[in-house]
């Protein structure tokens, strides 16, 4: 078992982590975004993750690091959520001028979304593209599976409370039709879904009021807009990390191990903690806090 690569799971396009955090106990998890710190920057174990890397700068220079990683570790999964600034049709309306400035400004868009497919494919990892309803589907192909927030809430504890919750409500209970991309073997999870919240304006209409409040140009909003859903998170690790369904067991006197990352200059890490369950199918662990 000592001689086995350390397993790894990169997403890129990713400044909140939400995607990668499940895996985190048991995967050192890679976070490239251009909002990140150019270089890498590197938080040690602890009793929540495993090593946990993020990577900035742009995305033209990540190449020879994802390379690297892929040589280094067992990659088992790929996520990508790229900016859907140019892609989204609900932007539809600044297209012509977009092209005006930028003839190749689609072109562009769309590299950022074959960076994440050809990582998938070249390295034979299963993968995930996210975006909005977009020009993905004339410019690529038709999206694999589309999906709601509020269609995985029942992920998240009933007393959930949210990241955002002057914008997002608890435990996903909102709507946003998004679509996803797949490859090489990525499972869709089961829908265990809650009843979206919805606000009725003057006229009588229905609309989720997170879509009211995600609106607008910001920084932060657009942070917000992007994050992914938490209970979408954790019902894609359970489908993908033990397709079989987890059996987790009590591991009595199991250390949690963490292996030398070759990528930075520092020793092995050994933690003792006291709860800690294993899948007896695929023996990922899981940490009681």
């Amino acid at each position: 078992m000592k001689d086995e690569k350390p397993k790894a799971v990169i997403s890129l396009f990713d400044l909140t982590g939400e995607m990668v955090k499940p895996w985190a106990k048991t995967h050192t998890t890679f976070q490239f975004d251009m909002q990140h710190p150019d270089g890498l920057t590197v938080w040690p174990p602890s009793t929540l993750h495993r090593l946990s890397c993020r990577v900035g700068g742009d995305a033209s220079t990540w190449g020879e690091r994802i390379a690297k990683i892929c040589e280094d570790f067992t990659v088992e999964m790929v996520f990508g959520f790229p900016p859907c600034t140019d892609l989204a049709i609900s932007g539809a309306g600044w297209f012509k001028a977009k092209a005006e400035a930028n003839p190749n400004y689609l072109a562009e868009a769309m590299a950022l979304v074959y960076l994440v497919r050809d990582i998938g494919e070249q390295y034979n990892v299963p993968y995930m593209i996210e975006n909005p309803v977009s020009v993905i589907s004339s410019e690529w192909r038709k999206p694999d599976h589309i999906f709601q927030p509020c269609h995985y809430g029942q992920y998240l504890p009933e007393d959930d409370t949210s990241p955002y919750p002057d914008v997002i409500p608890a435990r996903d209970a909102y709507t946003k039709k998004t679509c996803l991309w797949t490859g090489n073997g990525f499972v869709m999870p089961e829908a265990r879904g809650v009843e979206p919240e919805k606000f009725q304006d003057r006229n009588g209409l229905n609309y989720s009021g997170a879509h009211w409040k995600l609106g607008g140009k910001s920084l932060r909003t657009k942070n917000i807009r992007s994050a992914t859903p938490r209970g979408f998170a954790k019902a894609v690790f359970q489908a993908n990390a033990c397709k079989a369904g987890h059996k987790f067991e009590y591991a009595y006197d199991l250390n949690y191990d963490v292996p030398f990352n070759p990528m930075v200059d520092q020793s092995d890490h050994v933690i003792s903690i006291a709860d800690i369950y294993r899948c007896a199918r695929c023996g990922a662990i899981d940490i009681v806090e």
